[in-house]
């Protein structure tokens, strides 16, 4: 570990903390808004293994919001092009790309091997499928959900919250339109996800469990909700 890279933030984690981010090893699902600045921040901070996992092509209308990318990279898998940009800026953080999507057979091996999943994906199917995946295996999952000027994220981990399912209301896997949305709402969302993995591995701080932060650009305004999901849920 090179020191002096980390010196801004070791005074807050301490040595130990700092250890166990790169100790860690983390999948993030969906590389477009969210897991752009998810992908960053978690890449500057030291973390030790990204599994960094999607199925699409870069397309020029998603760089108002995907910075990752380049215009250059249009047409490039989004998996294999954010792996160089994780080398780029970090040489320490050991990257593994997969140009899949979350139903593939391979995708619940990486659940398996990961300390914390992030949801970085635009789809209600797929996050019912991190959501049954993750709670399966016991592992934390960080969910983000951006529209326009909104935002929420919340942490879900068995045997401490109940599933994302019922604590969002999730009834179907239907993706609808894909939203409109400005630049910025997935960047602050994403550094927000980005934060709780940080403080989950670490273990400073509290975690969004059993809350649910919204969001709105439009009025400067957050907001902390408790939740806790629905009691009879059987949570898969």
């Amino acid at each position: 570990m090179t020191e002096e890279r980390y010196l801004r933030q070791l005074r807050l984690l301490g040595r130990k903390g700092q250890e166990k981010l790169r100790g860690a090893t983390v999948l993030v699902a969906g590389l477009g808004g969210l897991g752009s600045p998810v992908t960053l921040y978690l890449s500057a901070a030291g973390i030790g293994k990204l599994f960094l996992v999607d199925e699409g092509r870069l397309e020029l209308s998603n760089l108002n919001r995907q910075v990752l990318y380049s215009v250059n990279d249009v047409g490039k898998f989004k998996a294999l092009v954010a792996a160089e940009r994780v080398r780029s800026l970090n040489p320490d953080v050991e990257v593994e790309p997969y140009v899949m999507n979350v139903q593939d057979e391979r995708f619940e091996e990486l659940v398996r091997r990961a300390d914390v999943v992030v949801d970085c994906l635009d789809n209600w199917a797929g996050r019912l499928t991190l959501d049954k995946l993750t709670w399966i295996y016991s592992k934390p999952l960080v969910h983000g959900g951006i529209a326009e000027f909104y935002g929420q994220v919340t942490t879900v981990l068995k045997g401490v919250t109940h599933c994302l399912k019922c604590v969002l209301g999730i009834t179907s896997g239907h993706r609808g339109e894909p939203p409109q949305v400005l630049g910025p709402t997935p960047g602050v969302i994403g550094a927000i996800q980005a934060a709780e993995v940080i403080k989950l591995v670490a273990g400073i701080g509290e975690p969004l469990f059993n809350k649910l932060l919204i969001m709105d650009l439009k009025r400067g305004e957050f907001t902390t909700l408790e939740v806790r999901g629905n009691p009879e849920c059987e949570c898969w």
